[in-house]
């Protein structure tokens, strides 16, 4: 009960922190609108059913907003159409990275460890550049979205097929196997960009990770991506605790360690790829926010995997919107690496004083 009502209090305290963000995101562009502005247009935008007409095989549903204040159009196509799609997208971005380095760090019991630790961001790099150069098309009209998704998956399937043997994966191979598959397919996109020609600053400006031109339809899709993986993983948490004890005391106390590691590994490397599918290759959120939670909140993953996944939302939004407010845009992967890596160093450096 005592976990429940911390991951609850926890949980409402950093949904609350993602909504101010979102709310101040919305307000900052080249027209500043007033946060209460926004605020308003957000809350127009929340729409209850008031009658349901069924009409043949066309079901029609009427809605009707819950609150009725008077906005200005200028400003509701502003935050609705333009702004919110790339808020809202980052913040599902954020939510997955951070999930899936959590899940990853206690797979490994490394808080070393990254969503693209098994190969998912370098797949997915091999897909979208490949994509861009080559062109082509994909079934069912997928483009570059689906070749850096599929790239990912494909990447991560490898990754754990090489590592396994017997029916066991044991988590140092499937470490080293990463590494080798993530240089094999690194110089397998630097042959790609030796000969992108025209297409090397397209290829060039995805791999720095960015959330521009963003839509409603990305949102929508990365969000079912994203939020089916994530409740399944919350099931597994418990489970995952018990298997930082060591893979032998893990089985001993009835968990089934193999089966439950392929769950998670799957479960983390599909919200991953939807993750940088949308949005290109994003460092250091999958990383840092997963060990500033782990310093907050603990290590128990019942309350560290919901936590983590709400921060990492607000931290990629409040990114977002610094990269996109100079003179001109930055890709949102260079910010969150040039923010993240000094405060990774600043982390480290602290935890060598106290453990002196």
């Amino acid at each position: 009960m005592r976990t429940h009502r911390k991951t609850a209090i926890w949980s409402l305290a950093l949904s609350l922190l993602l909504a101010v963000v979102i709310t101040v995101s919305a307000a900052i562009g080249p027209v500043w609108i007033p946060p209460t502005d926004v605020a308003q247009v957000l809350l127009n935008a929340v729409v209850v059913p008031t009658a349901v007409e069924i009409s043949g095989p066309i079901v029609d549903v009427t809605t009707q907003p819950i609150f009725q204040f008077r906005v200005s159009p200028i400003q509701q196509q502003i935050v609705m159409g333009i702004r919110l799609p790339r808020i809202l997208l980052g913040a599902v971005v954020g939510f997955a990275l951070a999930a899936a380095g959590t899940i990853m760090q206690g797979i490994f019991r490394n808080p070393m460890a990254d969503p693209s630790i098994i190969g998912v961001s370098s797949g997915a790099a091999v897909g979208a550049v490949g994509f861009i150069v080559v062109g082509g098309t994909l079934p069912f009209g997928l483009g570059l979205r689906g070749a850096a998704f599929a790239g990912s998956l494909v990447a991560a399937f490898g990754v754990y097929l090489i590592a396994t043997e017997g029916g066991r994966t044991p988590v140092a191979t499937l470490l080293l196997a990463g590494v080798a598959v993530q240089t094999f397919l690194g110089a397998v996109v630097s042959f790609l960009l030796l000969n992108a020609g025209e297409s090397i600053r397209r290829a060039l400006f995805w791999l720095m990770g960015h959330l521009k031109g963003a839509a409603w339809p990305d949102v929508w899709s990365s969000l079912v991506l994203v939020a089916i993986p994530f409740a399944l993983l919350l099931v597994y948490a418990r489970d995952l605790n018990v298997m930082l004890l060591g893979e032998e005391d893990a089985q001993s106390l009835g968990i089934e360690v193999e089966r439950t590691k392929r769950i998670l590994l799957g479960l983390s490397s599909l919200a991953t790829a939807a993750g940088v599918a949308v949005a290109g290759i994003i460092g250091f959120v999958g990383l840092i926010v997963p060990h500033v939670m782990r310093l907050l909140v603990g290590p128990d993953h019942r309350v560290l995997l919901p936590t983590s996944a709400l921060a990492g939302a607000a931290f990629l939004v409040a990114t977002d919107t610094l990269a996109r407010s100079g003179s001109a845009e930055v890709p949102v992967g260079i910010v969150t690496a040039a923010l993240g890596a000094p405060f990774f160093l600043y982390l480290l450096r602290q935890r060598e004083v106290h453990e002196l």
